[in-house]
């Protein structure tokens, strides 16, 4: 092909410089843009197809995929088809040859492309077959070449995915979910994938399949804007990371917002939140409306006539619509819209009963929507509690209220956080969606609390602090916005203190029970304080810490957890039932008679069990300065990874015994090292034989943490009766055993110590005696947090072998 017919490199391969470098990014933005790409290159592709000799009918280019849609991105594959009539496949050196003469040229100009040869009846065939195949090739269109045989192609297969479509609907649907359950909701990830995410453009071309099957219409007004942005945010990330990538990436977000004009990174992830979401919402809409009209109709009489649509009236200007498939709350005159309580009474029988809010309705209810009066009348609180008291049904109710505008009108407070992203591995959702989240969460624990309507109004609110610049003070940011919520909502002026409290305190509970010690006064103090003294609080508070933890991810909220949090709750309840005399002591927290038969003998004694979500092992030895780190290290040797720990020291009249409850990464008994093997362990490292330490040593002097992520630090009025000293870093096989060497090795003793592991991170509190049981002073202090620094960025450590007792 001679060069000056054609270059294929410039017009295939650089078209990304042609368009989008070498003219302006705002110069062509969005579809025309993209248009002028396809153009580009389907200018190029047909010079092609027309240098290599094809016969005049019987075969033709045909193109899928973006191409097909006129959706190119700077990078985007080409998928194309060669489709032919069978006559080229029986002469010789026919069909093959010539895919040979098309392809070869793009291979050598390094296009990146899917291709194929079929005649129509192999498409049809392949469509049958593959869902994914059946749905791609719906978008089959002509690049150059015979156009008559690509029409008929094309409404061939179209006319076959019509009427295989009631039977091919179960599958459709399958195959939506199980993608989602892999790639996740675009709206919600912190680096979602734009392509394969639920929201991103796999859905997009799912309600087009959809809609071709005739069976429903699909949203045009709502979604094309949001998908078109989507599509711009593709764009863009193709050219900043100069390759075909999907996945939004936090390395390319930030060159992506600027070429996009967005100042905050934030704002990006905001807009491609709210545009996933309307993508997802009509796809749920077209799913709903699908399977309602999927089942063949009832035929009445003699004819084919079918039964028309039902509908009840439930007052407030409601109607419920739909037959036994698929129900819908609607407005029974689109004037109804007008009174400002409609959406909230829309809304509340819509999550009460589990069904769908109309398209219709919720559209009109927000383009009506009007503030409600402050105070809100009685009727609108009641409908938002019974709203949200609705459990998992809240979720598409409120999803459809808030796309329409209606929730940041009766909740300003709700426009700040909304889409919000959360940059923190813990948490799955952004903020709004958490929120809600922990809303549904909540639902299980609504017979448990004397105010469950509290507990709902206070989920809800629980994180309207987290707002820019507000980090870890983000409950005491939030806790006056609620106040103001709560009190235009209408509650009485003790129920407003009471929400705002649960908001300003709704970390206390959690962070006292896994970061402090349970039998230091202090920390039974510090609850007490939180919750005012009142133990219906404290059911409100211990309801509201599970929810959040559970809205959160699975990291937030495991089994170990959960019985740190119940333990310390249930002691401080005891208490504000019974009065100070009933104060925990550390009996109510260990097994006391366990510590009791090692002080006769002065031998360790190993107990491990299977537990929900891992294995605990149980250790009880007399002891001594660095009792902690031996056994870390013990476990890390071995190769079994720490999720939790707890320590506590026993003082009995046989001497003081610490007794260890480690939470292992196993998954049986069997994983973890057999207790007379560490029981024989332990009493060699108590009289000084260190060999079992060799291989985590080795592995600590290997290791090499990011010094930036060390963070150790002093908790000051955190016990009366020892040193609290806090360590937060990246998570390693050896860290605990070089956190407890070193503080063993400055003569420093662990009177107990609360381990924890989340995304990574470790987060340990420590509390630490002088030998003979006093609190160091400010001098020892100093000394143990550089030693802990040391430890953390493991730098070596100098292993203490004495086995002196406290």
């Amino acid at each position: 092909m001679p060069e000056d017919e054609l270059d294929l490199r410039s017009v295939l391969t650089e078209r990304r410089l042609d368009v989008a470098v070498r003219s302006p990014w705002e110069a062509q933005a969005g579809p025309g843009r993209r248009r002028s790409m396809t153009g580009v290159v389907e200018q190029g592709l047909a010079a092609l197809f027309a240098s290599v000799a094809a016969p005049a009918s019987g075969v033709a280019l045909a193109c899928v995929g973006s191409l097909a849609r006129r959706e190119l991105g700077p990078r985007s594959d080409l998928d194309l088809v060669l489709l032919h009539d069978g006559r080229l496949a029986r002469a010789a050196g026919g069909i093959d040859a010539l895919s040979e003469r098309l392809w070869y040229p793009l291979w050598d100009a390094r296009v990146k492309m899917d291709h194929s040869v079929r005649t129509p009846a192999e498409c049809g065939a392949v469509a049958g077959r593959e869902l994914s195949a059946g749905v791609g090739l719906l978008d089959l269109r002509l690049v150059a070449g015979d156009a008559d045989l690509v029409s008929g192609a094309r409404t061939a297969l179209l006319g076959a995915w019509r009427t295989n479509a009631r039977r091919r609907l179960p599958e459709l649907l399958d195959a939506l979910e199980d993608r989602w359950a892999s790639a996740g909701d675009a709206a919600f990830l912190l680096e979602p994938d734009l392509k394969e995410a639920r929201g991103g453009f796999r859905d997009m071309t799912m309600l087009r399949a959809l809609a071709a099957t005739w069976l429903t219409d699909r949203p045009h007004a709502g979604v094309e804007a949001p998908y078109g942005r989507l599509l711009d945010v593709r764009d863009a990330l193709h050219l900043a990371a100069g390759r075909p990538l999907d996945r939004l990436l936090a390395g390319e977000v930030d060159a992506v917002a600027r070429t996009l004009g967005h100042d905050d990174p934030d704002d990006l992830r905001r807009e491609v939140s709210l545009n996933a979401r309307r993508v997802a919402h009509a796809v749920d809409l077209t799913v709903r409306a699908a399977r309602q009209a999927a089942p063949v109709r009832r035929v009445l009489g003699f004819g084919r006539r079918e039964r028309g649509p039902e509908y009840r009236t439930v007052g407030h200007g409601l109607i419920v619509s739909g037959g036994a498939g698929v129900q819908e709350v609607g407005l029974l005159r689109a004037e109804a819209a007008d009174d400002p309580l409609v959406g909230l009474r829309a809304g509340a029988l819509a999550a009460r009963e589990g069904l769908t809010l109309a398209p219709v309705t919720a559209a009109n209810i927000g383009a009506r929507v009007s503030p409600l009066p402050d105070p809100w009348p009685e009727p609108a609180r009641e409908a938002l509690v019974e709203m949200l008291a609705a459990g998992p049904a809240l979720l598409p109710v409120w999803e459809a209220l808030d796309l329409a505008g209606a929730i940041t009108c009766w909740l300003p407070e709700w426009a700040p956080i909304r889409s919000r992203p959360q940059h923190n591995p813990l948490h799955r959702h952004t903020v709004d969606r958490h929120s809600v989240q922990t809303v549904v969460e909540a639902h299980r624990h609504l017979t448990e609390v004397e105010r469950p309507d509290l507990l709902l109004l206070a989920a809800l609110l629980h994180d309207i602090g987290k707002l820019p610049g507000a980090g870890p003070a983000h409950p005491a940011v939030g806790a006056p916005i609620a106040r103001a919520a709560a009190d235009r909502i209408g509650l009485a002026p003790a129920d407003v203190d009471l929400v705002e409290l649960l908001v300003r305190e709704h970390l206390t509970l959690a962070e006292l029970a896994t970061r402090r010690d349970h039998a230091d006064p202090r920390t039974q103090d510090a609850l007490v304080t939180a919750v005012g003294g009142r133990s219906d609080v404290l059911g409100l508070l211990r309801a509201l810490t599970a929810a959040d933890a559970r809205a959160a991810g699975p990291a937030a909220w495991s089994p170990w957890r959960a019985s740190l949090i119940n333990g310390l709750a249930d002691h401080v309840e005891g208490m504000l039932v019974d009065g100070p005399a009933a104060r925990p002591d550390l009996a109510a927290l260990v097994d006391v008679g366990l510590a009791r038969s090692v002080a006769l003998d002065e031998r360790p004694r190993v107990r491990v069990a299977p537990r929900p979500g891992g294995v605990e092992l149980l250790v009880a030895a007399p002891d001594r300065l660095g009792l902690f780190s031996d056994t870390a290290g013990l476990l890390a040797a071995a190769g079994v990874q720490v999720r939790a720990a707890v320590l506590h020291t026993v003082d009995l009249p046989g001497g003081a015994v610490a007794v260890n409850t480690w939470r292992l990464d196993a998954e049986r008994v069997a994983d973890v090292p057999d207790a007379a093997f560490l029981v024989q362990q332990l009493e060699r490292l108590a009289t000084g034989d260190r060999r079992a330490l060799e291989t985590v040593r080795r592995r600590e002097s290997r290791a090499r943490p990011e010094p930036a992520q060390v963070h150790v630090e002093a908790v000051g009025d955190a016990s009366e009766s020892a040193s609290v000293l806090e360590v937060r870093t990246g998570d390693r096989p050896g860290l605990l055993w070089s956190l407890g060497a070193s503080l063993s090795a400055a003569g420093l003793s662990i009177r107990s110590a609360h381990v924890s592991t989340l995304a990574g991170q470790a987060i340990d509190t420590f509390y630490v005696t002088e030998p003979g049981g006093a609190r160091p002073g400010p001098g020892r202090d100093r000394e143990a947090l550089d030693a802990l620094v040391r430890a953390a960025r493991a730098e070596p450590v100098a292993d203490a072998a004495t086995s002196a007792p406290d």
